[in-house]
């Protein structure tokens, strides 16, 4: 089941279940698009993969699968970030 975080990794926007501004890797990391094309520049800092729009769990199945209330909030290290992308 898809751990659908409340919140952006790093800048700790809010993302309810139907945001269409929440993005994940393939670990599920979260964050905003925001952070996504303008500070990570589409690259993951925890996993180094990309990106896709986080899907919208349907109003209907929140009760039987309710989203996560668990809140990850670890800014990146941005300089470090944009270093280990540039020595790729």
């Amino acid at each position: 089941m898809l751990d659908i975080r409340p919140t952006c990794e790093h800048c700790n926007k809010l993302l309810p279940y139907n945001s269409s501004e929440a993005m994940i890797c393939t670990f599920e990391c979260t964050f905003c698009k925001d952070c996504v094309e303008n500070v990570l520049r589409h690259v993951c800092p925890n996993c180094g993969g990309g990106f896709e729009k986080r899907p919208i769990r349907p109003k209907q199945l929140l009760e039987k699968y309710p989203t996560s209330t668990k809140t990850v909030h670890e800014p990146v290290d941005v300089e470090a970030h944009i270093n280990s992308i540039n020595k790729k």
